[in-house]
């Protein structure tokens, strides 16, 4: 399968629909989710980040216990501090950080202003998406900062669906 190329400074993307960032919730659903599909996940993010040359670090979380954590070259010590944030308001909403951000900007704010969480601890910026389980619900989250918010979402919405893609068949 060939991958389009994620790396900063590629044209602009559209901006994806409310609907359309709340049907990738409802689609990307786990059966299960072990240290061993933590393992699986966190290497493919790892293997298309090195096909791509993208400068990011990648964390997968579940129930407060860091599973997966990788940091590739040019990824920095800030990118650590965005998964953190990132990961909190998924944490706290149950949804992707970018669509907790997009439903802000839908109302015509920001998370930063209207959220009244603080944005040392909380940013509704792309790149964290939840780990939902059928019939559990949010059980953590995988995490990627070092590309543009919408990059960093858009790479982790096509590692899930490659991944829960090979989990189906």
């Amino acid at each position: 399968m060939q991958h389009p190329q994620i790396t900063p400074g590629t044209t602009p993307e559209l901006t994806p629909s409310l609907e359309e960032l709340e049907a990738q919730e409802r689609r990307l659903v786990f059966r299960r989710f072990t240290h061993e599909d933590a393992w699986a996940l966190g290497s493919l993010l790892v293997e298309l980040a090195r096909e791509r040359q993208a400068p990011v670090a990648i964390d997968i979380h579940r129930a407060g216990q860091q599973l997966f954590h990788a940091a590739l070259p040019g990824s920095a010590p800030d990118n650590d501090a965005w998964i953190a944030r990132k990961r909190r308001v998924v944490e706290r909403y149950g949804a992707a950080s970018y669509l907790v951000g997009a439903r802000f900007r839908a109302k015509g704010t920001t998370f930063e202003e209207s959220s009244r969480l603080d944005p040392d601890v909380y940013a509704a910026h792309g790149g964290s998406f939840p780990i939902r389980v059928e019939g559990v619900g949010v059980i953590g989250a995988v995490t990627v900062s070092g590309l543009p918010q919408l990059q960093d979402h858009r790479f982790v919405v096509e590692a899930l669906e490659e991944f829960l893609g090979r989990s189906a068949d």
